[in-house]
């Protein structure tokens, strides 16, 4: 008698959207966002009850909001789009969510595998290649039941530490297709350090007599930022900000926060040239963005780094790399750290409330947006050529309460702070932006005024665009094209579209304003007519 088990016996078969179905219930994912087209219809019939669909209208809006969900719940936004011409809308919010490590699935129509051969209407060819290399896994399957073995893995990877987006082709015959369905596995996430090279840091920060501790949007991701004000009390060392930081991941009102960073490498090396022992955590080493020689890496200061991404650990010029997500290695060095005689250092000092002027100084109108937004509001922000006046007047409280861009791309942090007031339970999000910047994805505003989100969004118009402005005298380059933005009317735009809109031009009227908008039921805009004059970003050439 033979001693073989029967076979177990498979799943009932399913359509290749029920599977896929099936996976995002099991992921928790309970929002999909897109922009339909043809290629999507069979996809998009029969819409469930139980998945919300969030309607964006241009695909470059619809990424940055499944990006602002994503990391308002820190699980996976699912996006959909309408093939290869609505991916190249998107590319720049995708190369956004690539440099933010934001976790998304992407999945984008493509023509039927029938036509295909024949370069049909909306066919892309090697439709995986488009995205890349600014996702972290791309593919068309093989074969249509091969569809939701594919959204599983996008997902694992797109959450997988460094997290980041990838994409998934379909082809529009697909989805009706049979398939087994896909079991939604649990993949663990943490990575512990490495033990020596702890050991290695910890005698470093012991025997330092003035360390810094360099914190970047790492620490936040991970939701690590009380982890991290308990490491620097301990080892009582002073707090910068790392370059460009699209996050908040240390308390800027504490004693021990010595301020930003400058993207500079000049400006950097001085800023960190007292420190004998310099720890860059959560943030590559580091984020420059103009030329010039960085004698912080001349070998005079001991330089570690902790990071969950081995390529920000690889391009790293000096010093020493731990490669560990957050949690575990700021937990081990925590228990590792020696008690120090150190005195703690002195953190910076905050200067007084700017005055009220006319016209209104981009100073004093910041300082009365952080004093009229509630302990629980938070702040997305594109507004480069204010950021110097924002980091000294608009001071974070730490954990979920800034977020930026990290790739410089405009268009996105409008689109952002709609996906983020959808994916966040309490407070109110408010969205900071320059008058340049609104116009790449302003039509976000109609799916906040849609859903009616606790949103305001507070647009700083300069009638141009001040960063390049600031550039221009920086680098000394005279009469170039392109710079003034006048006669755009956004409360009459933001009305168009359904949201409650008002314009300041006085100091008078700005408190007032910020009253109306932060507590109106349902999305705001507040224009804000700024002074003009062009803040510097970095050091005037000589």
């Amino acid at each position: 008698m033979s001693s073989r088990k029967p076979a177990a016996a498979k799943s009932k078969a399913v359509t290749v959207k029920e599977a896929t179905f099936g996976l995002l219930r099991a992921f928790g994912i309970k929002k999909v966002f897109g922009n339909p087209g043809s290629t999507e219809l069979p996809f998009l019939s029969d819409w469930p009850d139980d998945i919300d669909y969030v309607l964006g209208l241009q695909e470059a809006s619809v990424v940055g909001m499944a990006d602002g969900y994503a990391q308002a719940t820190r699980n996976a936004g699912f996006v959909n789009l309408h093939s290869g011409a609505g991916v190249g809308n998107a590319l720049g919010n995708i190369y956004t969510a690539h440099r933010n490590q934001t976790p998304l699935v992407i999945t984008a129509g493509q023509q039927a595998r029938s036509i295909l051969p024949l370069q049909a209407f909306l066919y892309a060819e090697r439709a995986s290649e488009f995205p890349r290399p600014y996702v972290k896994y791309s593919v068309e399957p093989a074969r249509a039941e091969d569809v939701p073995a594919a959204i599983a893995r996008a997902y694992h990877v797109a959450m997988q530490p460094p997290c980041g987006p990838t994409f998934v082709s379909v082809p529009i015959d697909d989805w009706t297709h049979a398939a087994q369905p896909v079991e939604a596995r649990q993949v663990s996430r943490e990575l512990g350090p490495d033990p020596s090279a702890m050991q290695a840091l910890v005698a470093a920060l012991a025997a330092a007599k003035h360390p810094a501790l360099v914190v970047g949007p790492g620490v936040d991701r991970a939701c690590a930022v009380d982890l991290m004000v308990k490491v620097a009390e301990k080892a009582k060392a002073a707090v910068w900000v790392s370059p460009f930081s699209a996050r908040c991941s240390f308390p800027e009102r504490h004693p021990q926060f010595a301020g930003f960073l400058h993207a500079s490498p000049g400006q950097l090396s001085d800023a960190l040239r007292e420190h004998d022992v310099v720890v860059v955590i959560g943030a590559p080493v580091f984020t420059f963005h103009v030329e010039g020689h960085a004698p912080i890496f001349d070998g005079a200061t001991a330089l570690y780094q902790i990071t969950d991404d081995p390529t920000a650990a690889a391009v790293t010029p000096s010093g020493h790399s731990i490669v560990a997500t957050m949690k575990p290695a700021l937990s081990v060095l925590l228990e590792m750290l020696p008690e120090t005689k150190r005195t703690a250092p002195t953190g910076r000092t905050l200067p007084p409330a700017p005055a009220a002027a006319d016209p209104l100084p981009v100073e004093y109108v910041l300082h009365a947006l952080s004093t009229a937004m509630g302990p629980q509001d938070v702040l997305v922000e594109e507004a480069p050529s204010h950021r110097p006046a924002m980091q000294k007047f608009m001071p974070m409280r730490g954990q979920d309460s800034f977020y930026t861009m990290a790739s410089g791309g405009l268009g996105y942090s409008l689109p952002a702070a709609v996906g983020m007031a959808l994916g966040r339970r309490e407070g109110r999000t408010v969205c900071l932006i320059g008058d340049g910047s609104a116009m790449y994805s302003i039509q976000a505003l109609w799916t906040a005024a849609r859903r009616k989100l606790p949103l305001t969004v507070v647009v700083l118009n300069n009638s141009g665009y001040g960063a390049m402005r600031s550039f221009s005298q920086v680098m000394q380059v005279r009469n170039v094209p392109g710079l003034d933005l006048p006669g755009i009317d956004f409360v009459r735009l933001a009305q168009g579209m359904g949201c409650d809109a008002v314009r300041v031009t006085t100091s008078a009227e700005l408190v007032g304003a910020y009253k109306r908008g932060l507590t109106h039921d349902g999305a705001s805009l507040i224009e804000v007519v700024v002074d003009s004059a062009v803040p510097l970003l970095y050091a005037q050439k000589a």
